[in-house]
């Protein structure tokens, strides 16, 4: 077999187990409700189980993101795939909440491992192609996790435990696999003082952070608003009462994410962004138009346009960022890169779901939305104010 083979099939692997990793994240999405039926729990208790997962991969992405630039990345991935098998086996057996915190905390240290690592080996494996496979796998995971897990919960029995025992088996075939993986770098020293918690961001790529940080923020705190409170949020403000409907919502918005960044691959990062944020306010705005007019039919409409924004951030913050690091800096910027985004992707939803409480569900939306379409128009117009100062730069004109 021709090394070009081995690298498509290496590259193929690593790309299903990102996906199978944001695949289990938003498993439990369209089981929440079912959650709160059976566990008695409300809004606010169920944005802290979706909170502590991101909470818990943020941690991770501090202390072990850059660790698989000293150990290797084999052993880093496997260890997370070991983390993750358990972490499904303490969702089959949830019974309370603590029991729910537990499995969402282990799950959140296992996916940030696994992310920094398995982003860093496909640029390992593929630099042309490792970045859109580090964009679309993790949208496309999600999807396939909430729209599948909704499925089985419809129509499977067990609703609460055959997802995860399908995911269990997965994570096990990979574990057995990974070891077959190439070590794609060597080993270096410092791995202990790499688990100090930090943000290893490589100083050539510190100016073009900065600039994405504000459109790539809103895409993030986007998406955590799905995976946590816009199933309830749908039921509340249409009345649907299917379990396919939480599921679809996040497929949705992360499937037309997808599309929009294969079909922008190609795409200089510059136009990328400016797509999504002229995108994503207006996705953001039918939303909100939806919710007060209680149709379904624009909720999806709005999370269509939404998604495609979210992809083109997604896209171009990670295009104009991941490729500046060295190798032996990859995972130390990758794990930052996704620490930055998780923070966005728990910490706005948290809050939503607490204030929730005091103004209802509605109106914490109508005040999350405002944000999210405040940062996209600002982010819009620092992302046109720079392409001026570039051209001036570039002729020798003030």
């Amino acid at each position: 077999m021709s090394n070009s083979v081995f690298k498509r099939s290496h590259l193929w692997f690593l790309a299903i187990t990102l996906l199978s990793f944001l695949a289990a994240s938003t498993a439990p999405t369209p089981l929440y409700h079912l959650y709160q039926e059976h566990l008695q729990f409300s809004a606010a208790t169920l944005t802290l189980i979706f909170a502590v997962y991101a909470l818990s991969l943020l941690v991770a992405l501090l202390t072990v993101g850059s660790l698989s630039d000293h150990l290797g990345r084999k052993p880093v991935i496997f260890t997370a795939v070991l983390l993750n098998m358990l972490a499904m086996l303490l969702f089959i057996g949830a019974d309370s909440v603590p029991w729910l915190i537990s499995a969402r905390v282990l799950q959140g240290f296992a996916t940030g491992m696994a992310t920094a690592a398995l982003g860093a080996a496909l640029l390992d494996t593929d630099r042309q192609q490792g970045p859109l496979v580090n964009s679309v796998a993790p949208l496309i995971g999600m999807a396939i996790g909430a729209m599948g897990c909704g499925l089985l919960a419809e129509y499977a029995p067990l609703p609460l435990q055959l997802t995860f025992w399908v995911l269990l088996a997965l994570f096990a075939g990979q574990a057995l696999y990974i070891w077959r993986l190439p070590e794609s770098v060597s080993p270096q020293p410092g791995a202990l003082a790499s688990l100090r918690p930090s943000l290893h961001v490589p100083v050539q790529a510190r100016r073009a952070l900065g600039l994405v940080l504000p459109i790539n923020t809103a895409a993030w705190a986007l998406g955590g608003f799905y995976a946590s409170l816009a199933p309830s949020l749908v039921r509340t403000a249409t009345g649907s009462t299917s379990n396919l409907i939480g599921g679809a919502t996040v497929a949705v918005l992360t499937v037309t994410g997808a599309l929009m960044i294969y079909t922008l691959r190609s795409r200089p990062a510059e136009k990328v962004l400016r797509v999504g944020a002229s995108v994503l306010p207006l996705g953001v705005a039918t939303v909100l138009l939806a919710v007060h007019s209680g149709s379904l039919l624009l909720f999806f409409i709005g999370t269509l346009v939404a998604g495609c924004g979210f992809g083109a951030s997604f896209l171009g913050s990670l295009r104009s960022v991941v490729p500046l690091a060295l190798p032996h800096e990859r995972a130390g910027l990758m794990s930052a890169f996704y620490a930055l985004s998780y923070l966005a992707f728990c910490l706005p939803s948290l809050l939503a779901g607490s204030l929730t409480h005091t103004f209802g569900l509605v109106a914490a939306t109508d005040g999350y939305g405002a944000v999210l379409i405040i940062l996209a128009v600002g982010a819009l117009l620092a992302l046109l104010r720079q392409r001026p100062a570039q051209v001036c730069s570039a002729t020798g004109r003030p």
